[in-house]
């Protein structure tokens, strides 16, 4: 797993769904952002009394992203997540509020998961992302001896900042979770400096709604369709989506590929499908859409069923979709399957 589930044209989709918000008289106006950060592109678009204070607000929501991907990234070696993977192994580390907080929910998803979400994976992400670089598969061997470092239940958090691993080898990966966690203190910026209405996306594949833009009820954001044929789409309004789907493989072959790990399994998950999940929280939606593109519809809607003001769409490369509400409604404009 890593930060950046990349779709492309992440631009064009987010001006889309600023094109169809603006609505024909407002009061507020309108200010459009971009930052690469985290491996990916951010954008916000916000409404506010003043295109200058709007801006300021956008900006300082920018430093809180970049300052937290100094915190949970495991690319930069002075992180405090790259520290934690090098010196937590059968020792308590303190460690700050928000990377104690990120770990401490992401082991709600797995148990919430039986164990489908987990960000100990690091290990094995690490040597299928060589294989998306350069082609080495690796061998049988060595997944073997990866598999045993990794288990969520080898974490242990000691309140209120300490956290250790049972395990001489585990480290966490958090590009499953973190991205989320980043756009929701994003929109936590956003509101202490006045901003009401925004619509906040991360690569295209996590979006958050701050209210509304002016003379509609939501923001309309289009889903990912790798069929093209089914247009799925979901108003938000103080909600997220997020999106997941495996890497594509350019010369598909037998060995596995792709950066989402079945940690059951230790190698790539293979799937056609691509999975959103509109929940209340960016973090929520962005750990849920991971795990559900690993139980696959038919495991994941009885997940579904569990969880208030959560919703999911799996939509196949073939254009079959399969659907499951517990609240927000998803939209598709083509025939697709049943919703239950």
């Amino acid at each position: 797993m890593r930060w950046s589930k990349v779709f492309p044209a992440s631009v064009a989709l987010l001006v889309m769904v600023v094109v169809q918000a603006w609505p024909s008289v407002h009061a507020d106006q309108m200010v459009y952002r971009k930052k690469y950060a985290m491996g990916t592109e951010f954008e916000i678009v916000a409404y506010g009394p003043t295109p200058e204070r709007t801006a300021r607000a956008i900006e300082q929501a920018f430093k809180e992203v970049i300052r937290l991907d100094r915190v949970m990234s495991n690319y930069i070696p002075s992180s405090d997540l790259s520290r934690l993977n090098r010196t937590a192994h059968y020792r308590a580390e303190s460690v700050p509020a928000d990377l104690y907080k990120v770990i401490q929910q992401s082991l709600v998803y797995s148990r919430l998961s039986a164990g489908e979400f987990d960000i100990t994976v690091g290990p094995l992400a690490r040597i299928w992302k060589a294989e998306i670089r350069n082609g080495t598969v690796p061998t049988e061997a060595e997944e073997q001896k990866l598999r045993r470092c990794v288990g969520w239940r080898k974490i242990v958090l000691l309140p209120p900042d300490r956290v250790e691993f049972r395990s001489p080898c585990m480290a966490i990966d958090l590009g499953a979770i973190g991205k989320g966690y980043a756009v929701d203190r994003a929109a936590a910026v956003l509101r202490s400096d006045g901003i009401q209405s925004a619509l906040i996306s991360a690569g295209a594949s996590t979006f958050y709604a701050m209210g509304s833009p002016p003379g509609h009820s939501g923001w309309i954001v289009h889903l990912r369709d790798p069929s093209g044929k089914l247009g799925p789409e979901v108003r938000l309004r103080g909600n997220s989506v997020s999106t997941s789907e495996q890497t594509h493989d350019p010369k598909p072959g037998k060995a596995p590929f792709g950066d989402i790990i079945d940690p059951a399994k230790g190698v790539p998950v293979k799937t056609s499908y691509s999975v959103s999940v509109v929940a209340p929280t960016a973090t929520a939606s962005d750990a849920l859409s991971t795990t559900l593109l690993l139980t696959g519809p038919a495991r994941g809607k009885m997940l579904v069923r569990k969880l208030p003001h959560v919703a999911a769409i799996w939509v196949s490369r073939q254009g079959k979709a399969e659907m499951f509400s517990n609240g927000p409604r998803i939209s598709v404009k083509h025939a697709a399957g049943p919703e239950h």
